[in-house]
């Protein structure tokens, strides 16, 4: 992809060469079950693991489910081996070997069309996110890591369509490229055009819905796209709404606070002082909120607020404002719903939100787990209804933040190369 300046599986012959595919299909996963409750990054993936079929290609897909930061999704890959092969409508072989012997063997006895999936990356060390953090290698540092040692001798290509991952500097995401010809797959290609379009040629006026309960994703990215121009305008729903609420002077009592101060959150009101001093007209702050009373919703203005309750939703007022800001927008990226929309009690301002967007004539892009769950929730068809569903969290926020995605440096350097 010129552009992109990298390759594309489009410029390379893969017939009867092994090729390395780096999946994201890390999926929630039901507590009780341990069952995959949404199949969006599974699905997304069968595109490309289609056209290096067609391309007579032995593909051997490296992927990874949960992590030690994120233990209770920790699991082997067998569930995820079958909903490919349901989607394929072809084998798709599950090897419980990330790169020992198993793995090896299979992957040097495999024919032209066979597909097989190895066991999750998040097994090896050098691979989970504590050892990024505290080893920080460089890609070319990452040859001697047993995975790439094991499995790069057998491949004659590399495709990353991970852009969920892109973000982390791992040897599956960064290193191959040190040794094979490297492309990005389709759905790579697709998440990272539809990105770029809402940071750097958005129609206008551009507007960013942003919410939920992990606020450091959005303070990460305000000041970006605030002062590049990427957005006219903000909705702060969810947590945020309140952090930037009480930044104005609003008290939302002592539950709410302690609510806050567990999750390490206050510190945030400090920085939305600066923002809003910053760029106080671009932002759209709730009305009202809602709370539970007697196992009811109950709803309340900024002014009124009751000081023993926990808000969870944006009430009624700030819904319609919100959805009056929507309609008339060019260019619409929500990342984060509007309270708890888990709870019937206050699903209400994600479920209003996240349909005003869907009818909206706007160009919209929903990004982050929690948003991509709302609208497969809340909206039908929502495939249809927004431009895009992205399956990036982390890599979606440092994309907009202005920030050089590991998985894209490795990928355009090997464009160089090859």
């Amino acid at each position: 992809m010129e552009g992109l300046r990298i390759h594309t599986i489009d410029d390379f012959d893969y017939a009867n060469k092994t090729v390395i595919l780096r999946l994201d299909v890390n999926s929630p996963i039901d507590p009780a079950t341990k069952k995959i409750v949404n199949t969006n990054r599974i699905d997304k993936s069968i595109p490309t693991l289609q056209d290096l079929v067609e391309k007579g290609a032995k593909i051997v897909i490296l992927a990874h489910q949960g992590d030690t930061l994120d233990y209770q999704n920790l699991g082997p890959l067998a569930e995820h081996a079958l909903l490919l092969s349901e989607r394929l409508g072809r084998d798709v072989r599950y090897i419980d070997d990330v790169a020992g012997p198993a793995a090896v063997e299979h992957v040097k006895a495999m024919e032209p069309g066979d597909i097989v999936l190895l066991g999750n990356l998040r097994y090896l060390t050098e691979e989970v996110s504590t050892f990024e953090t505290v080893v920080p290698l460089k890609p070319e540092e990452m040859l001697d890591t047993y995975l790439v040692r094991r499995l790069a001798p057998l491949a004659d290509f590399y495709v990353n369509d991970a852009f969920a991952a892109a973000h982390r500097n791992a040897p599956s995401m960064v290193a191959f490229q040190e040794l094979l010809p490297s492309a990005g797959g389709r759905q790579l290609i697709a998440e990272f055009g539809a990105l770029h379009k809402v940071a750097a040629d958005p129609q206008r006026p551009a507007l960013f819905v942003l919410g939920g309960l992990k606020v450091s994703d959005a303070f990460g990215m305000i000041r970006q796209v605030l002062e590049e121009g990427t957005a006219d305008g903000i909705l702060a729903g969810g947590v945020l709404g309140i952090l930037f609420q009480m930044a104005q002077g609003v008290s939302f009592g002592a539950v709410q606070e302690k609510f806050l101060r567990e999750r390490s959150l206050m510190g945030f009101v400090k920085e939305a002082e600066g923002y809003l001093a910053d760029f106080a007209e671009r932002f759209v702050l709730p009305a009202d909120f809602a709370y539970e009373d007697q196992g009811k919703r109950a709803e309340a203005s900024i002014s009124a607020l009751p000081q023993d309750k926990l808000f969870v939703d944006i009430g009624s007022r700030t819904i319609e404002r919100f959805k009056a800001e929507i309609a008339k927008a060019g260019t619409i990226f929500v990342n984060g719903p509007m309270g708890s929309y888990e709870n019937p009690l206050f699903s209400a301002g994600t479920d209003a939100v996240w349909n005003a967007m869907a009818e909206a004539p706007g160009f919209t892009v929903v990004g982050g787990g929690d948003s991509v769950s709302a609208a497969y929730r809340f909206v039908a068809n929502p495939e249809e209804k927004f431009d895009y569903i992205c399956t990036a969290g982390g890599a979606m926020v440092r994309f907009l933040s202005g920030t050089e995605l590991p998985l894209i440096k490795a990928l355009r350097k090997a464009y160089g190369r090859h």
